[in-house]
């Protein structure tokens, strides 16, 4: 029996004990993956390449080898927060050093726009040009936009609606087509919002009234802001007629959009809006059945300009911005990398990898695809850390160090008994 043996094996011990530790103080730390300590014997080998001797000499510690397992995921509410349920790691970059890869999705917007992580290193992705469109290729930090949106002008409506059969006619056969303070001289009438190059509401009235022929017809005019919007206001015209099947179920004139042109007017609050042209107003999808009136679909494109009010990232890695107005847009989308050796990967600390030759290249692509996971936001993932296992591991590593620190005792009460020898 020999001390190196015993010092080996409390040599390896202690490392046991530190990885072990290790694992224990990080079992509460996001996206932190569980490491072991993984050893080896030793043999002393012959000058000729050849031993007689089979008795090992102690044992090393080969390596200390993290484990990918996947952590449990758990909700946070919070948007920003994002987990990775499957392969793939997050890309972050100080725009200096090689891009560092990253577990722990604990992500937020710093002063000037760009999604960080606590040591204010930058997600990378790739960015959406104005319209909203993303713009694949080499990925870069995202940024999201410190503008609002701009207005943008009705250019589309569709009116989808069932108009009641079973009334009577009510567009007179002389005098004014229609008056639109008088309900006795249209049927129905429903009205949205519409939205001219400035982002201003313009209020738009339909106004919806049976004619006595030909049969199965009916007149639709229309007011903006209360001004009218075909005609004049001593003499309005119908922005359009609409005829029907017998059956009502289908609309035979007109069979696709119209256009229709917005005149300026005055909103309530006294300000003068902007005219609007060639909208396209879809009402080929009404109905005339004996049933009562209902709008079952009424949307328009426009919107008025808005200020940014949230983001929100989806499953897929897009990035929406949310605006006061309602409306939203992509910004970007999150790029996953993924390696065939996530094991070759080096720790750097603050939850981060760095790629290595025995980890090989990135494989990228964008989260849900190839062998990448699927997102989740308002999510974090757990450290895959199994706290029970560690504490019993922590019991088994104590005792094989005591019994190590045993050989060494008894090595030395061997050398002591042949010193004592007469």
């Amino acid at each position: 029996m020999s001390f190196q043996q015993g010092l080996s094996g409390l040599n390896a011990s202690s490392k046991n004990l530190d990885v072990i530790g290790n694992n224990i103080a990080n079992a509460n730390t996001y996206g932190a993956k569980t490491s072991r300590a993984e050893f080896a014997d030793m043999y002393a080998t012959a000058l000729n390449g050849t031993g007689a001797n089979n008795v090992g000499i102690g044992v090393n510690l080969q390596t200390v080898a993290q484990q990918f397992t996947q952590g449990n995921i758990t909700s946070t509410e919070n948007a920003m927060d994002l987990s990775i349920n499957g392969g793939g790691f997050f890309q972050v970059t100080d725009g200096r050093n090689p891009v560092m890869y990253t577990r722990n999705g604990q992500f937020k917007v710093d002063r000037e726009g760009n999604i960080v992580n606590n040591d204010q290193l930058k997600l990378m992705g790739y960015p959406a040009d104005g319209a909203g469109v993303i713009q694949p290729g080499l990925a870069q930090p995202l940024k999201l936009p410190t503008a609002g949106i701009s207005p943008q002008p009705t250019t589309t409506i569709d009116l989808e609606m069932n108009l009641d059969a079973r009334l009577g006619v009510t567009a007179p056969t002389t005098g004014a087509a229609i008056n639109f303070s008088d309900a006795k001289t249209y049927n129905n009438a429903t009205s949205q919002t519409l939205y001219d190059a400035k982002g201003q509401e313009v209020a738009m009235t339909y106004y919806f009234q049976k004619a006595a022929t030909p049969a199965d017809t009916w007149n639709v005019f229309a007011t903006a802001n209360g001004t009218t919007v075909a005609g004049t206001a001593a003499a309005p015209l119908p922005v359009t007629t609409l005829n029907f099947s017998s059956n009502g179920g289908s609309v035979t004139n007109p069979v696709g959009p119209i256009s229709i042109d917005i005149p300026a007017s005055t909103n309530v609050a006294g300000a003068a809006t902007l005219p609007i042209t060639g909208i396209q107003l879809d009402l080929s999808k009404s109905t005339q059945y004996g049933s009562g009136f209902r709008v079952t679909d009424l949307a328009q494109d426009g919107y008025a300009a808005g200020t940014l009010s949230g983001i929100s990232v989806e499953d897929s890695g897009i990035v929406m911005a949310r605006y006061s107005n309602g409306e939203s847009k992509p910004v970007g989308r999150l790029e996953l990398a993924n390696f065939r050796n996530t094991q070759g990967l080096q720790p750097l600390g603050g939850n981060l990898w760095a790629r290595t030759f025995a980890s090989g290249d990135p494989i990228v692509n964008v989260p849900g695809e190839g062998t990448m996971g699927k997102l989740q936001s308002g999510a974090l993932e757990e450290s895959n850390v199994d706290l029970t296992g560690e504490l019993v591991n922590m019991i088994t590593a104590q005792r094989i160090y005591q019994a190590n620190a045993q050989t060494i005792k008894t090595q030395d009460q061997v050398l002591q008994t042949l010193v004592n020898l007469r």
